[in-house]
């Protein structure tokens, strides 16, 4: 594919729309000089950064209502990022970062739809030890652990960035793996509740996942 579609987008929430360019489909891939496959992203999974999921919708609306008063807030593999575009309507103090090499482009782009503030975003992996991204009062994410590695890798990230005090909110679909993470979060020090959304009538089917919450 030498070029990429995309579709245009607006979700609401309450009286704020937030307006997202996103990939049309999910076989969607543009992989300008093999950066994605040096970093191990494969072409099956390229695309899955660019499209609305879910999780994702459930977090965004969860912070739209959040108390952000005085919390610097970190989103965790943001994707399309559409928590830290609602949370930039709200004028927190919100950074963003992703794996993926052309999230950043595309935060950037949704950034000027919606004619909001500058995103930091610092493109960084779990595993890597020195991100520079500092730490955080508030951390978040949606639909993060696919892979049975990712419990340890993704606890030892947000450890590594939560401050002394600190809560983090993950929006989980259920595949599975939260159970192991929420150990691992625990031996890290934290306390954990799991809950359903009060109302998730948004999206177009149930959502049969959870709201993983850790506060240290």
């Amino acid at each position: 594919m030498s070029s990429l579609r995309f579709q245009y987008q607006t979700i609401e929430f309450n009286e704020v729309d937030i307006h997202i360019r996103t990939l049309r489909d999910k076989q969607q891939f543009l992989d300008v000089n093999d950066v994605a496959e040096k970093l191990g992203i494969s072409s099956a999974q390229w695309s899955l950064f660019g499209v609305v999921w879910p999780s994702s919708e459930v977090l965004a609306h969860l912070m739209f209502e959040f108390d952000i008063k005085g919390k610097r807030i970190l989103e965790i593999g943001c994707g399309i990022a559409l928590t830290s575009l609602i949370l930039n309507q709200r004028k927190a103090d919100i950074t963003a970062t992703d794996y993926h090499p052309e999230a950043e482009a595309f935060l950037l782009k949704n950034t000027n739809l919606n004619d909001g503030r500058s995103i930091p975003f610092i493109r960084t992996g779990w595993a890597d030890k020195l991100s520079k991204l500092g730490e955080f009062d508030l951390i978040v994410g949606s639909d993060l652990l696919y892979e049975k590695e990712h419990a340890g890798l993704l606890s030892e990230f947000i450890n590594q960035h939560a401050k002394q005090k600190c809560e983090v909110i993950i929006v989980d679909p259920g595949r599975g793996r939260h159970a192991s993470f929420s150990k691992k979060m625990v031996k890290l020090g934290y306390s954990h509740k799991q809950c359903k959304p009060e109302y998730s009538g948004y999206l177009e089917q149930e959502f049969k996942g959870q709201i993983l919450t850790y506060v240290r």
